[in-house]
């Protein structure tokens, strides 16, 4: 005779952020840093503004969107918290302006027409220069060739305050294999070098739901994660 156990009931929202708060601690005591150095941004897309409601009240101040028409609903709605709006997705230059104007960090700056485009003269907006570690062109990010001349244009242009470099680590054998933590050591090693040219840009943006650990083991200073906490995007019907 079988013995059936029931399913285990999913882990609710609080249960989910506090594991990964600890999992962030546990890294960052391994690499000798300070956790509280530590921003991790909730990424919400496609989930309701009760999660992020829910979030606030937990106490999460960061909060990543990657859709501009949601983004910018999403910030409208609940202008009367004092969250900080990260944009982690692609920015269409048409957009650009749009987008800055809710917006307090932008993660995904990559090209010098875009750069141009976010450029302002009435206020400051902070950025991270994204890093494509991959061959596959198509993918959003400034090689790492060109990496210093996109400094340089960002440096130039009024209204923008570059913190440091984002990337995202290479994720099926098409883009090139790449274990999470090397390819976030190399994001590192350029952080490094881009440090001539901008001594302040000292912020990295790496790391994810399924390898946070590994980037801040490599020095991240924020967290982009999303269904660690969140759990599953709903299902649009």
């Amino acid at each position: 005779m079988s013995t059936v156990f029931p399913e285990a009931a999913p882990a609710d929202l609080a249960t989910r952020l506090g594991s990964v708060r600890a999992g962030i601690s546990d890294a960052a005591r391994a690499a000798g840093r300070d956790p509280a150095d530590i921003t991790t941004i909730v990424v919400t897309k496609f989930h309701p503004l009760a999660l992020i409601e829910e979030l606030y009240a937990l106490g999460v101040r960061n909060v990543g969107e990657n859709r501009h028409q949601e983004a910018q609903a999403k910030a409208a709605e609940l202008v009367d918290l004092d969250l900080v709006w990260h944009f982690v997705g692609q920015v269409q230059g048409k957009k650009a302006r749009q987008v800055r104007a809710y917006a307090d960090v932008i993660h995904s700056v990559d090209r010098a027409s875009l750069v141009t485009a976010l450029g302002s003269d009435e206020s400051n907006i902070d950025c991270f220069i994204q890093v494509n570690l991959t061959d596959d062109a198509a993918r959003g990010g400034v090689g790492p060739l060109d990496l210093p001349a996109l400094v340089d244009k960002v440096l130039a242009t009024p209204g923008l305050r570059l913190l440091g470099l984002m990337a995202v680590a290479p994720i099926s054998v098409s883009e090139g294999p790449e274990e999470p933590r090397r390819a976030f050591a190399r994001v590192r090693e350029l952080s490094a070098q881009i440090r001539l040219q901008a001594p302040a840009a000292t912020a990295l943006s790496m790391g994810m739901s399924q390898d946070y650990a590994a980037a801040v083991l490599e020095g991240a200073t924020h967290l982009r994660i999303g269904t660690a906490i969140t759990g599953n995007r709903p299902v649009l019907g």
